[in-house]
């Protein structure tokens, strides 16, 4: 394959990641994969948190398939390349801009990049792990359609947290 078919499979498993991880994170880590995740919707202190082991271990497959399987397929190495790309967003947006848990604070200005923020607060804003919202990780839904089923969620009585301040 050449430079541009490469290229195309690099982006198409970058894109595909967000669904992977939107699926990941709504139906295992807030499934069975809780009580590793549970530490991500809690106070803690420190910088680490339990749910960090998640990205270990996707980072651990990742230089698997970059080693062990990509020589035995070659496209393997470009869907790797795509899939650790993602990663390395997902850090930066999630981990540094969202929960700013980088030694600097980013107050973001670009419209997506709020909603990114104000999408994830309000995944955050249910306690316990169901009737979340915002599964995404690079991909948010309008925050007005993420606000109105919360009041729905609200209405029918679910626990909501409460905003910081209240």
């Amino acid at each position: 394959m050449g430079i541009l078919g490469n290229s195309l499979v690099t982006a198409a498993s970058f894109f595909a990641m967000e669904a992977v991880a939107w699926a990941g994170h709504k139906y295992i880590m807030h499934g069975l994969g809780w009580s590793l995740h549970r530490s991500h919707h809690e106070d803690h202190d420190g910088w680490f948190e339990i749910n960090d082991l998640y990205g270990a271990g996707f980072g651990l497959l990742a230089v698997a398939t970059f080693v062990w399987f990509a020589p035995l397929w070659p496209p393997l190495y470009w869907i790797a390349v795509g899939v650790t790309l993602y990663g390395v967003a997902y850090f930066v947006v999630h981990d540094g801009l969202v929960h700013q848990r980088w030694p600097f604070h980013h107050k973001p200005r670009h419209p997506y990049l709020k909603r990114l923020v104000q999408a994830h607060k309000l995944h955050h804003a249910v306690e316990g792990r169901t009737e979340c919202v915002s599964f995404g990780f690079l991909y948010a839904p309008p925050v007005r359609r993420l606000k109105q089923h919360l009041v729905r969620l609200h209405a029918a009585g679910r626990r909501l947290r409460p905003e910081p301040g209240e």
